[in-house]
């Protein structure tokens, strides 16, 4: 098999009959090295193809000003919007990102935390997968004083920094907006308990129940995965029951799309017959038929944060995390699902 030897710094070093530390000097503009060697020695570097080995530099100056980014899922608008402002502030302080997403798999969740520990990230950045109940790998991130900032989802066992939005809150917000609209039976489509947010957001749901002197009806409360086919497999759930539910909050705006799809599919009016509110305010939130309320979790502001407490670290001369939060309100955006009152 044909292999082509990658060029080091000895090979241009040998083209030009200087030393290799006079190559790697001139690599890195050390004003000892002359323009004309500098000149030389960036021309033979391209010609051969040259490519620095970043790992081994990183190693060397205990620095790469890479930092590692770890999603849930990248197709979410949401995470989407924090990579993209968590990149913004970053690469304007000369560090780079590496993205890795876990598809709420632990174990494809470790393996990029493995993967970013080998690469000499700087830092990351991190929101947990679905599946994460055991914080062993992110607790060898902080034992290596790495900095490690958890966004959206994170466990306060960890005691590090973490930024999201008000979810316990954002709960309350929808049920008084159900109230408002007249609605009495209140479903409540969630994520897994064990998740954080998640368990946040049922507790807002049930204790908002109690405030507006409702009954909690333990069939209206389902713990799901929220994906668009869970939305529409709890939704068809949901319409089984004797007693429907004139009303569903759903803590994710794929999952509320798949139960919109079914209640559009069987003629069940939204929100005469059915109020629906999501989370999360994706784009697509305000193109469906009827168009979705939903929370808006401002994600540019949680990447931007994110960012700027990975930065604050950087000017400390060690590492010491504790539990700092940084919670944003919730803002819930009415649209055509839950505004029966036009």
């Amino acid at each position: 098999m044909n292999t082509k030897k990658k060029t080091t710094i000895k090979d241009i070093a040998n083209v030009l009959n200087i030393s290799a530390a006079a190559v790697s000097k001139a690599l890195h503009d050390d004003s000892r090295i002359s323009k004309k060697t500098k000149k030389a020695v960036k021309q033979v570097a391209k010609n051969l193809n040259y490519q620095p080995n970043h790992l081994a530099s990183a190693l060397r100056k205990g620095k790469s000003n890479l930092v590692g980014v770890i999603v849930p899922r990248t197709n979410s608008n949401f995470f989407s919007s924090v990579i993209q402002n968590i990149e913004e502030v970053l690469n304007k302080e000369g560090y780079n990102i590496i993205i890795t997403q876990s598809n709420e798999s632990f174990k494809k969740e470790c393996d990029s935390i493995d993967t970013l520990l080998f690469t000499q990230v700087d830092g990351i950045i991190a929101s947990m997968a679905n599946e994460t109940i055991d914080l062993e790998y992110y607790e060898k991130v902080k034992a290596k004083g790495i900095p490690l900032i958890l966004f959206d989802r994170g466990e306060n066992d960890l005691n590090v920094d973490y930024i999201g939005i008000n979810d316990y809150d954002s709960s309350h917000i929808i049920v008084k907006h159900l109230v408002n609209q007249g609605c009495k039976r209140i479903a409540h489509i969630g994520g897994y308990k064990r998740t954080r947010i998640f368990n946040n957001r049922i507790r807002g749901y049930i204790d908002a129940l109690k405030k507006h002197n409702l009954p909690l009806d333990k069939e209206l409360l389902i713990e799901s995965s929220l994906t668009i086919e869970d939305g529409r497999n709890k939704m068809a759930q949901l319409l089984k029951l004797q007693n429907r539910p004139d009303a569903v909050y759903i803590a994710s705006d794929y999952a509320a799309l798949g139960a919109l799809q079914l209640l559009n599919e069987q003629n069940i009016k939204v929100p005469e017959e059915i109020a629906l509110v999501g989370f999360g305010d994706e784009p697509f939130t305000a193109m469906v038929t009827p168009s979705l309320s939903s929370i808006n979790q401002h994600s540019a502001e949680i990447g931007k944060q994110a960012a700027l407490t990975f930065l604050s670290y950087t000017k400390k001369k060690s590492i010491k995390q504790t539990l700092n939060k940084i919670i944003l309100d919730a803002e819930l955006v009415v649209r055509e699902s839950s505004n029966s009152i036009q």
